[in-house]
């Protein structure tokens, strides 16, 4: 096989096809350069590509310029053909860690953990020191769900030095998959330098810095002291308060007395020392994110109000900012500013014009909020919120700080690679719809991460609509809007089209005029995609004990009905009755909680949903993955889609836990 390639070259052959390569593993980079556009990656791709063939004409057995043609081939997503050039690069050059480092990123990508972790383990038999194929054996153990031991490689490749995003990106996906059961100063450092990277979505291992911090403090031992100047100089407490949503209720017991604690030390020295007012800051910002979910003792009440009345005489009195920076930190941590009677008075300044320290708090109690009202008074469905009190008007959930990292690409390379859709025919910008987007974490990323695409994100919740509206604008997307049903619908009855559908959080049962379904049909075209998840959340044993208190005894979604409802199950937390609900992310913040309990998900739309993509004559299967993400068997999940179509609920794929597409044949 190999005497095939045997070519002769001169030497001036042989530095031209030294060049070439050269020049074509950096096209590569740079089409792998997250700092670049799409548009620009491929066309460094292709750049490469040819640089390769002129490569390859010249010396047909360059085993590199194989290989390295391989993985272009499967950056375009031609699976067969990569895994040809690879074998055939190490036909032409045996041994090569390179090329059993590409196979292993290559059966990564068709779904082959196991056979990766084999390819990567051959690479590092022939170079120990390979970090790619260390950090491929972790990718390897994580996707085949061994995730502590996939986090301890992490861990190593960062006690190396190795700053690849790939690898915090990694160890961040474990670290919210694995259990904490002691203290250990490693994993708290861990911690630590996940929260230092602004690029990773933090949101995500709130659970896994509650327990550390669990069993940091002890939280498990009635006995157990906590002082309050050790907390303020915690870096992992403070990384998690500023960074994370704790969910776990030891954590929320730790964080009512260390506010408790801060208010009455003021009290009692009428002053916030300078050593104090960083955890200060951390809690205010901590209490905001929850909606102010906390509960306080009636003394703490009547001290805020006494230092929100002083705050409003020094506003009267045309007092500085520096003379409220301490008065203000102490209100915001147990109520928003944008509430507060002398909200209006706030307004005389910028953001700009408070401590820099104080400014992030400042923005997410006071300036953040007036932006939403703002937002709000566009929208038809402002009127409903006119009757309630400041304190009771929703907040949007889910609370999240970063967008979780993507490559960019587009949708219509997606649609081909991953649906394997012939996508030519499409339009150059395709036109998404997110129902049900919630605070639009997910619509966002879409948005930010393809490039020929425009979102339309619908939400029942108009605060979600005007939060998500705001973090578009921030971030500078022109390529999403965020809408209340009531616009979507006008929009689609206008006979306006999209190429994608995908459903998030179903509308509850308050929109009882809404048909999800017709929406779905009326909306899509041949071409079209409809991606659905198939199992609905907010269904443990506690929030149908709640619902049912809600319905007997006609309660109103007020903060202060939230918060009774929480305690109820926070006092009974070793009751098996509550235990699944006080694990929920939701609990832990009033928003999440209103939607479970007050907005829950009507399962009739996803039903209905599932009944009109049944009609196989309209509708295809293109793609089903469970729960962690891996492909199923198209043939299985089909037959119970058509079971479930012909009315036998023993098949039905309502409450499993899978994620289906399905294509508009027409």
């Amino acid at each position: 096989m190999q005497a095939q390639y045997n070519v002769q070259l001169s030497d001036s052959q042989k530095a031209k096809v030294a060049r070439l390569v050269l020049e074509a593993n950096a096209a590569y980079g740079e089409s792998n350069n997250p700092q670049r556009r799409y548009l620009e990656r491929v066309q460094a791709r292709h750049g490469c590509r040819q640089l390769l063939d002129q490569a390859l004409s010249l010396q047909p057995d360059h085993a590199a310029a194989v290989g390295l043609l391989g993985r272009v081939a499967m950056d375009e997503g031609d699976l067969g053909r990569a895994g040809d050039l690879f074998e055939q690069s190490l036909l032409i050059q045996p041994e090569q860690p390179q090329q059993y480092c590409n196979l292993g990123y290559w059966a990564l990508k068709a779904e082959r953990p196991v056979k990766a972790e084999s390819y990567f383990l051959q690479a590092l038999e022939l170079d120990r020191q390979s970090a790619a194929a260390f950090c491929g054996v972790a990718h390897a153990k994580r996707e085949q769900g061994q995730f502590d031991v996939a986090y301890l490689h992490y861990r190593k490749l960062i006690q190396l030095g190795l700053d690849w995003p790939s690898v915090f990106s990694g160890m961040l996906q474990c670290a919210a998959q694995i259990e904490v059961h002691q203290a250990d100063t490693e994993l708290a450092l861990d911690a630590i330098a996940l929260l230092r990277r602004d690029e990773l979505p933090h949101q995500e291992i709130g659970r896994f810095c509650a327990a550390i911090l669990r069993q940091q403090y002890d939280l498990g031992n009635p006995n157990a002291e906590v002082f309050l100047d050790a907390a303020a100089e915690d870096e992992l407490l403070m990384l998690a308060l500023d960074k994370t949503l704790m969910p776990d209720p030891a954590m929320e017991e730790l964080l009512t007395l260390l506010r408790r604690a801060v208010i009455a030390e003021v009290a009692q020295t009428v002053s916030l020392r300078d050593e104090l007012q960083p955890l200060t800051l951390a809690i205010a910002r901590y209490v905001d994110r929850t909606g102010y979910a906390l509960v306080a003792a009636e003394d703490e009440e009547n001290l805020v109000q006494t230092i929100n009345d002083s705050i409003a005489a020094q506003l009267a009195m045309n007092e500085p900012v520096e003379a409220l920076v301490g008065s203000v930190m102490i209100s915001a941590m147990y109520g928003a500013l944008f509430h507060q009677h002398f909200a209006a008075q706030l307004g005389q300044w910028s953001l700009t014009d408070w401590p820099a320290a104080l400014q992030p708090v400042m923005a997410a109690s006071y300036y953040d909020r007036a932006m939403d009202e703002a937002i709000k008074q566009n929208f038809d469905e402002k009127a409903e919120e006119l009757t309630l009190a400041r304190t009771d008007v929703p907040q949007a959930w889910p609370s999240w700080q970063r967008l979780a990292y993507h490559a960019g690409s587009s949708l219509k390379t997606i649609m081909a690679q991953e649906l394997g859709l012939d996508a030519a025919a499409q339009p150059g910008t395709l036109r998404m719809m997110i129902c049900g987007a919630q605070s639009g974490q997910r619509a966002l990323e879409l948005a930010r991460y393809l490039d020929d695409v425009e979102v339309i994100a619908v939400d029942e919740s108009l605060a979600n609509v005007a939060t998500a509206a705001r973090r578009a604008d921030e971030m500078g997307l022109t390529n999403i809007v965020f809408w209340p049903w009531s616009l979507a619908r006008r929009f689609v009855a206008d006979g306006h089209q999209v190429h994608w559908v995908e459903v998030g959080r179903l509308p509850s049962p308050a929109m009882s005029d809404l048909s999800l379904a017709a929406l779905v049909s009326d909306a899509t075209t041949g071409g079209a995609v409809v991606h659905m998840h198939t199992t609905v959340a907010e269904q443990t044993r506690g929030d149908e004990q709640i619902r049912q208190l809600i319905t007997a005894h006609n309660l109103q979604p007020s903060r202060e009905t939230l918060r009774r409802l929480r305690r109820m199950a926070l006092n009974n937390a070793n009751d098996p009755q509550w235990q699944d609900l006080l694990k929920e992310e939701d609990f832990y913040g009033l928003g999440g909680c209103r939607d479970r309990w007050f907005r829950p998900q009507d399962i009739r739309q996803l039903q209905d949903l599932m009944g009109l993509v049944s009609n196989e004559v309209d509708w295809k299967l293109v793609k089903a993955r469970d729960s962690d993400g891996h492909s199923l068997a198209l043939g299985p999940v089909a037959r119970q889609v058509r079971a479930e179509a012909l009315g036998s609920q023993v098949q039905s794929l309502v409450g499993q836990p899978l994620s289906v597409y399905f294509v508009r044949r027409r």
